[in-house]
């Protein structure tokens, strides 16, 4: 029998770079409302009292960037001098360009295009080259990997504890952390569980971790998978008063692995938040998750990754990758052509068919980007499993 441990971790929304993450979705979703075909990147970095929002941005409508920025700030938490830092008083500096004129020749007019293509979908090009992972596996209702799966709910029901008033001493700033036992691939049990929280002055390290262990732990790990032997850490320093961008600086996108499969699978690099999805470090990523998770939904696999990759000003990508880690007895060439005649993945037919020009970015901030099925996402759909059995004689 072949025994492993893995481990991933979330954060709140009270972290200081998941802060960031917010403000940059909120700007960008606050722009979306009034003109969906705007270019957005928007990058947020906060530290004590002060944030600095800086990017790209070339629109017809106003925003009162400084104003979503606060309104961010304060539904966080950080609307006091009793949170280490108040949105109602910080200091915010913006530096916003437009998009850069050659950028926006590829991202505008596609290469495709450009040949007296008639197909509508060539009009847009990927805002970049890069490269785009998705994944998906049985190991959760979602079709995620599970350790990040609990990490988040526990990141989840931490803030909850905290918003709801059960645990009133708590901050905004925290984090999960699970590690699971594996034996011949598959979860056997939980190994630990870390958890670190910002709360207030004067309150005993015994008091948290019971507090913790019985408000949170409990009620969102299943039994089913618990071990009576498991570690738990809470606030293993003993003190974790000071938080949020009081504690340590945030930046846009510097969570990417909480943001996606918690480090079970390969990640090409490019973060999320403040991006509008011509920019297809975004959009390609829910693309390949959405791939990934019909695969893995039709029984194809039980585990499946999906490599997208894209080159600036060009709407097709240049490759298509699919690997199933030996849980499929279809060759993967075959499922990588099922995918690329079942699957447009340009990047105006990804924003059309997954509804991306919509103001739904905020949400998705904060507890990951993939497998967020509370949110009705329409990257997590299993609406493509027919058709691709049906290509494959399955």
């Amino acid at each position: 029998m072949c025994k492993n441990l893995f481990t991933s971790e979330s954060v709140t929304e009270g972290h200081p770079d998941k802060l960031c993450d917010q403000i940059s979705d909120a700007i960008l979703d606050a722009i979306l409302k009034k003109d969906p075909y705007a270019h957005v990147a928007c990058e947020t970095c906060a530290a004590t009292g002060l944030v600095h929002i800086m990017g790209e941005i070339s629109t017809n409508c106003y925003v009162d960037i400084a104003g979503e920025a606060r309104n961010v700030i304060k539904e966080v938490g950080y609307n006091g001098a009793d949170s280490g830092f108040d949105g109602n008083i910080c200091g915010i500096i913006t530096s916003i360009n437009s998009q850069s004129a050659d950028i926006a020749l590829g991202v505008d007019c596609a290469i495709e295009m450009k040949d007296s293509s008639k197909d509508d979908f060539n009009r847009i090009g990927a805002g970049d080259q890069g490269i785009m992972f998705g994944f998906a596996c049985d190991e959760s209702p979602e079709l995620m990997p599970l350790p990040i799966s609990l990490a988040h709910n526990l990141a989840k029901r931490l803030a909850k504890v905290r918003k709801e008033g059960i645990l009133d001493y708590l901050g905004p700033d925290g984090k999960t952390q699970v590690t699971l036992e594996y034996e011949n691939g598959r979860p056997s049990h939980i190994e630990s569980v870390l958890i670190s929280s910002q709360h207030m002055d004067g309150i005993s390290q015994g008091r948290i971790r019971q507090d913790i262990i019985e408000n949170v732990i409990l009620p969102a790990i299943p039994s089913e998978i618990s071990n009576k032997n498991m570690q738990v850490l809470v606030n293993p320093t003993g003190r974790f008063v000071i938080g949020g961008p009081n504690g340590d600086a945030g930046l846009t996108g510097r969570k990417i692995i909480v943001d996606t499969y918690g480090g079970y699978s390969r990640h090409g690099g490019g973060a999320f938040s403040g991006k509008d999805p011509t920019k297809v470090d975004r959009s390609a990523a829910y693309a390949a998750r959405y791939v990934a998770k019909n695969i893995v939904g039709a029984g194809i696999a039980s585990r499946c990754e999906v490599q997208l990759s894209y080159a600036i000003g060009v709407a097709n990508p240049v490759s298509v990758m699919v690997e199933t880690f030996g849980t499929s007895r279809i060759e993967n060439d075959r499922i990588s052509r099922a995918i690329q005649e079942t699957f447009d993945l340009r990047p105006a037919a990804i924003i059309e068919t997954l509804g991306l020009r919509a103001p739904i970015y905020r949400s998705l901030a904060a507890y990951g980007h993939m497998g967020r099925e509370d949110l009705g996402v329409s990257w997590e759909k299993l609406d493509k499993i027919d058709e691709l059995r049906e290509k494959l004689n399955i």
